[in-house]
């Protein structure tokens, strides 16, 4: 059974792309990317070999997960926001001594119902707790976790907390402090701090994948909210911003245009762009002074090969 079913549709979308293009940097929240055609774009990128993000981790995960699980401990609740097809997490459950359940929060219901079937049948005696809900907004954990008094593990990989502002990270953190309540755990993926040629072809590659990806955006608000985004009209465009640490991502318009979206009209300069999604990354320290912040101790760290990518264990104070 998949509880608390939320979809982000309609006016909701409405609501956030207003509020978005009226600021002085246009912008758009990040998730909106990921609809299905643009999460099918992302499997591709992954794919690419100048996106090293997926691969580093993945390395991680294969080579330290018995350490890991370890170290999270046995009987514990594992709790995964934005789960997606839950292909991570299955590198460490089957190192996990006798977990007290697993719950996924997604907010495709329809990727949380095939990725529940599928560990139903991968791993029968584990209790999958879906949940449909964005992790963004508060979330309310299914209700049986309430008789189960077990430690509870947050496992947050794909480096996505970079794509909160740091204060706003720190927000978050709090409330997955609050999720797993003191003693609990914190299994945590981040991007590092590196060349900045390579962060540069990782998120504006020379096939073009991460620009369809960008671009896509203005298709489904074209097609959800009635907007009149002429594509040829935008150009992607990616840089690392050394100032403030992040990589940002824009769509930039190519000339002077008025945008209709629903019934409000917004006017583009040339060269004035969208603002879609930051990344930021840090270098060990720097990420564990803000996770001290929200009252997280670290307890482990491991990187892979290439020292491009870093997998955190944190509890909670």
């Amino acid at each position: 059974m998949i509880e608390n079913v939320e979809h982000v549709a309609g006016t909701s979308v409405l609501r956030e792309v207003l509020a978005g293009l009226s600021k002085c940097q246009k912008s758009l929240p990040t998730k909106l990317l990921y609809d299905k055609r643009g999460s099918e774009i992302f499997e591709k990128i992954c794919l690419l070999k100048e996106y090293y993000p997926t691969r580093a981790e993945t390395e991680i995960l294969k080579t330290h997960s018995n350490e890991i699980s370890s170290l999270i401990g046995k009987e514990v609740i594992i709790i995964e926001p934005g789960s997606g097809a839950g292909d991570k997490i299955r590198y460490l459950l089957p190192h996990l001594v006798d977990p007290a359940g697993y719950v996924p929060i997604e907010i495709s219901r329809d990727i949380l119902l095939r990725m529940t079937e599928e560990l139903h049948e991968e791993f029968p005696t584990l209790d999958v707790m879906p949940l449909c809900a964005d992790f963004n907004q508060e979330i309310n954990l299914p209700h049986q976790l309430d008789t189960k008094n077990y430690k509870k593990v947050v496992f947050f990989p794909g480096s996505t907390i970079g794509n909160f502002g740091q204060q706003d990270a720190v927000n978050f953190l709090k409330k997955i402090g609050r999720i797993i309540g003191s003693g609990g755990g914190l299994v945590i993926g981040v991007d590092l701090k590196k060349n900045p040629e390579l962060l540069k072809n990782a998120y504006d590659d020379p096939h073009g994948v991460t620009a369809d990806f960008n671009m896509n955006l203005l298709e489904r608000l074209n097609r959800e909210i009635s907007a009149n985004f002429n594509l040829d009209n935008f150009k992607h465009e990616a840089f690392y911003n050394e100032d403030l640490g992040r990589v940002e991502m824009h769509l930039v318009s190519k000339i002077s245009q008025l945008i209709r979206v629903n019934e409000t009209i917004f006017r583009f300069k040339e060269g004035e762009s969208i603002h879609t999604e930051s990344s930021y990354k840090y270098n060990v320290d720097e990420f564990a002074e803000l996770c001290a912040k929200a009252k997280f101790s670290l307890k482990s760290t491991w990187k892979d090969s290439q020292n491009l990518f870093c997998v955190f264990y944190f509890e909670w104070e």
